[in-house]
């Protein structure tokens, strides 16, 4: 079948659990000399909306919980479909948009990316929440969501699934690239120039806001560290820095994936317990947390991103929540100038840096609806392209 041009609107809530990014976006097909399809995106609107706080707390008890209850689960199913579905509908009427299709992630609540055994099988597995049928019938129009689980089939982490995106968008001939998101987990695209999609590389890194968002909650009763204000007038402390960065996940080769299940409420309640074996100054475990996610960002791109680069200078454009932690910003370019990279903002590059991963997944949506393959198999360890999802009608 022939691609189409369409308006979507796609909507991501991650692993930060702060809330909802809107994004709506015309896409439309465009072939290159060999025939493949490379769609173009125009950004036509973008909201952010914070999640009430109930809503956060019973999102939060709910990931990767040890005890619940399958009411609990249910009515949080079908309650974030509705905060979704007002959040498309406000993102729309303030911008005076139209829109054909949605694309929904929904929030994970667990994700397993390697196999493990239960019940005398082993497989992956991953869940995200919100129910589609009460997005599509509130504003009328399918909804693509279920996006992970066919990757995963198919023999891949189903993560990180951004990379068509950044392909798409920021693919250059001349120069290599560098995607780096930093949302609750932080995770890189790395594009080496004149590259095709085979040839990219992309991974979780390691945390990124989460650690530093569950210290500021318990030693500062906010939810995240406003433009890095607490972690700068912090000390960093090395002893816990340098333990912390022999964790196994960090060298393992990509492609790989995490989440809560590895950077959630009980690692941070060690790594602020291994703190305060050195320091009871609460801003000094935010300084920490700060620098392990850069360590960790800068440790991933050089061993594992870096070789493939070419050896030539490298833009490396930041986005995701983490992008406005300006204490982070001047940690990470302390790593990653000695590497050759420069360190730039999304919006240098004409996509809002919250704006990405809500447009990753329109494009996504538009893949599904278009039945061509959403994954990127370099990316996410699959054996073949697939295609994701499922659509849900109005």
């Amino acid at each position: 079948m022939s691609a189409r041009a369409m308006v979507v609107a796609g909507v991501m809530s991650g692993t930060s659990a702060d809330g909802v990014d809107v994004a709506i976006v015309r896409i439309a097909a465009a072939s290159n000399r060999s025939g493949v399809v490379r769609p173009k995106l125009e950004l036509l609107a973008h909201e952010g909306f914070r999640y009430p706080a109930t809503l956060r707390k019973a999102v939060l008890a709910a990931m990767n919980a040890s005890d619940t209850s399958t009411a609990e689960l249910a009515r949080l199913n079908w309650r974030l479909g509705l905060e979704y579905a007002d959040a498309v509908r406000k993102t729309a009427a303030k911008h005076g948009v139209r829109f054909d299709l949605i694309g929904c992630h929904g929030q994970t609540i667990y994700h397993q990316g390697k196999a493990e055994r239960y019940a005398g099988r082993s497989f992956s597995l991953t869940w995200q929440l919100g129910e589609p049928a009460v997005i599509a019938q509130a504003l009328g129009v399918p909804v693509a969501s279920n996006f992970r689980p066919a990757d995963m089939v198919a023999g891949g982490q189903g993560a990180p699934l951004v990379p068509l995106l950044d392909y798409v968008m920021f693919a250059n001939a001349k120069s290599g690239r560098v995607l780096q998101n930093v949302g609750g987990i932080a995770n890189l695209t790395a594009i080496p120039a004149d590259a095709g999609p085979e040839k990219l590389v992309a991974f979780d890194t390691g945390p990124g806001n989460m650690v530093i968002d569950a210290l500021m909650q318990k030693l500062f009763a906010k939810e995240y560290d406003a433009n890095g204000a607490i972690a700068a007038h912090g000390i960093v402390i090395s002893a816990v820095l340098k333990e912390e960065l022999k964790l196994g996940y960090y060298r393992v080769k990509p492609p790989k994936s995490a989440g809560r299940e590895e950077f959630g409420r009980e690692y941070a309640e060690r790594f602020l317990a291994a703190c305060r074996k050195y320091s009871k100054r609460p801003e000094d475990a935010v300084a920490t947390a700060t620098n392990l996610t850069a360590a960790t960002i800068a440790w991933g791109y050089e061993k594992f991103a870096a070789p493939l680069m070419g050896g030539a200078a490298v833009d490396y454009i930041l986005s995701g929540g983490g992008a406005r932690n300006r204490t982070l910003f001047t940690m990470l370019n302390e790593r990653l100038t000695p590497l050759g990279c420069r360190l730039a903002l999304m919006e240098e590059f004409g996509m809002p840096a919250e704006a990405k991963e809500a447009a990753a997944f329109a494009l996504l949506a538009w893949q599904t609806w278009n039945q061509l393959p959403g994954n990127v198999p370099a990316a996410t360890g699959a054996e073949r392209p697939v295609i994701l999802g499922q659509v849900t009608y109005a």
